[in-house]
């Protein structure tokens, strides 16, 4: 085990085209294969000490079958949802596995072939049709799928599987089985859903998703209520808070996720481009979606606020550079300013890299897909709030004391901006840092110390690490030859710091068979306290969350 605490400073930058290059990476082709389920429990050994005060399970989702019959996905995104479950209690662990039994999964068993479209894979014509038929289905749409492999999201309460579809999968966190299949558009006009919505303490969550219909193209806001004693299921009572149409009707922008402070929605209009025409004619061209997403460097970024209570669209928008950003970290307010602290890069092609293809491969060949790939490191917007006609033009509107972030009035409802690093350059040993994990009870929304995420020399995360923006210290854990997954803070019992808890991951090795395991962190030390060995083989995923049962 490594722990090191080191002070930085300075700038990032792009390392595609820079002199800093990666050779003789690890092949990581093990951790994209399909796996079997383990539906019920089986203990772990463990090593260390795993503090009693955790109880509860820590579930997982990610892709984990990878093909039916002789037929092959072609992205990372494509596999079949696999649902796991390490439970903690008095200092011990079991795991079990399963995966979702969506519709898709269940078609493509039944067939023994690839029966239902993925994000980078077409299903091709039932050979069994006649010619004629399989010329027609060509023609036909494709229709959204059900395998919500992508996190663990909570409505009301209730937790539920999801993807980027409409689609979502209500599951039981004790036996991680299907309890019911959720369609948004029952509920509200939105063709799709983040899988990461944020909430609020009195239990309203609030989410985006796309509708696509006669009336246009739009970005929806979405609001679900907290549970009500009537409510007969969790989406009840949901609505549209607002909608905003793209600049582009005919390409909109890819989102992955959204920003949320105490009063604001804040969305990024970001130049990852989706062109609707391709997606239409998918099944026609033979083509995935993945093909119809691009990456435009010419357009500038846009940040648009929406007021939670009112869903009104505030008339300023924020610009800054072309830039590309899958997570945030946190927003808050403070001063007459909102704090919008992310995730990003300034590229963004990086979506394409992961094909299954690319993942497998090894040598100076895996080397060069990571070399032009664009690293990712934490930023920060300092935006104004309160702009008027009296505003000044063209000089630097952010007061706030040691910030370098910067943001400029244009015109009345236009602001640039310029982003500070969240980092130094000693950040970029590590590969940036993504999945990005706060003490959310805490600390969404407000001024907080400490975010958490992966450092990412490899096309996964090969570390994990701590960032303290007071002096912007890293703490970090590293084993050569590991690969731990997005880190979970989970709060001690009446912990009085911020940073008073564990950090949870889930750690795989490649090149040991049956070589994964739960480690556990101390979130302030870093210092590892044990690990539970998991005497089964598990993919590498994506997104978790940890769910409290004592």
């Amino acid at each position: 085990m490594s722990c090191t605490e080191i002070q930085t400073s300075g700038e990032n930058h792009c390392k595609k085209g820079c002199n800093t290059e990666i050779h003789g990476l690890q092949s990581i082709a093990t951790l994209v294969r399909s796996v079997e389920e383990t539906p019920k429990p089986i203990s772990t050994q463990v090593k260390g000490t795993i503090p009693t005060w955790i109880r509860g399970n820590l579930l997982r989702n990610g892709p984990g079958k990878f093909e039916f019959g002789n037929e092959h996905y072609n992205h990372w995104f494509d596999g079949m949802a696999l649902l796991h479950q390490f439970r903690i209690e008095d200092g011990q662990v079991t795991y079990k596995s399963r995966f979702l039994r969506s519709d898709s999964y269940q078609q493509n068993s039944e067939r023994d072939r690839i029966m239902v479209s993925e994000f980078g894979t077409v299903a091709m014509p039932d050979p069994c049709k006649n010619v004629f038929l399989r010329f027609l289905s060509r023609f036909e749409m494709i229709k959204p799928t059900d395998n919500a492999s992508v996190s663990f999201v909570k409505y009301k309460g209730d937790y539920y599987v999801s993807t980027e579809t409409n689609f979502m999968h209500k599951v039981d966190p004790g036996t991680l089985e299907s309890v019911e299949k959720v369609d948004w558009s029952k509920y509200i006009a939105v063709n799709g859903a983040t899988a990461h919505p944020h909430n609020d303490p009195d239990g309203t969550t609030y989410n985006m998703g796309n509708s696509y219909g006669a009336k246009g193209v739009f970005y929806n806001i979405i609001c679900v209520p907290p549970k009500q004693e009537t409510d007969d299921d969790s989406l009840q009572g949901s609505k549209v808070l607002c909608s905003i149409a793209p600049a582009d009707k005919g390409r909109p922008s890819y989102y992955h996720s959204f920003g949320m402070s105490a009063n604001y929605v804040v969305f990024i209009e970001q130049p990852i481009k989706m062109n609707l025409w391709k997606i239409i004619t998918c099944k026609m061209t033979g083509k995935g979606i993945s093909d119809a997403v691009y990456w435009d460097p010419k357009q500038e970024t846009v940040i648009h606020l929406i007021h939670k209570k009112t869903g009104q669209v505030s008339t300023v928008k924020y610009h800054t550079k072309a830039m590309s950003t899958f997570h945030q970290i946190n927003a808050f307010e403070q001063d007459g300013f909102l704090m919008v602290d992310l995730c990003a890069s300034d590229d963004g092609g990086a979506i394409n890299n992961y094909n299954l293809q690319n993942m497998r491969k090894s040598g100076e060949a895996l080397d060069q897909v990571y070399n032009d790939m664009c690293r990712v490191f934490p930023r920060r917007f300092v935006l104004p709030l309160n702009i008027t006609n009296d505003t000044p033009v063209d000089q630097n509107l952010n007061t706030r004391p040691n910030s370098t972030a910067t943001a400029m009035k244009i015109t009345n409802d236009k602001v640039f901006c310029t982003h500070e690093n969240l980092h130094g350059d000693d950040l970029e040993e590590f590969g940036g840092l993504e999945f990005p994990q706060i003490n959310y009870n805490r600390c969404n929304t407000k001024p907080y110390r400490y975010f958490y995420g992966c450092g990412f020399r490899h096309l996964i995360g090969d570390s994990l690490l701590k960032m303290d923006l007071e002096g912007k210290h890293i703490k970090s854990w590293y084993q050569q030859g590991l690969f731990p997954s997005e880190p979970v803070f989970v709060p001690t019992p009446e912990g009085t710091e911020e940073d008073d808890g564990v950090i949870l991951s889930v750690v795989i090795t490649p090149t040991e068979d049956k070589g994964t395991f739960l480690l556990v962190l101390d979130a302030k030390t870093f210092e590892e306290l044990g690990r539970a060995e998991v005497p089964v083989n598990i993919p590498y995923g994506f997104h978790g969350a940890f769910h409290p049962t004592g």
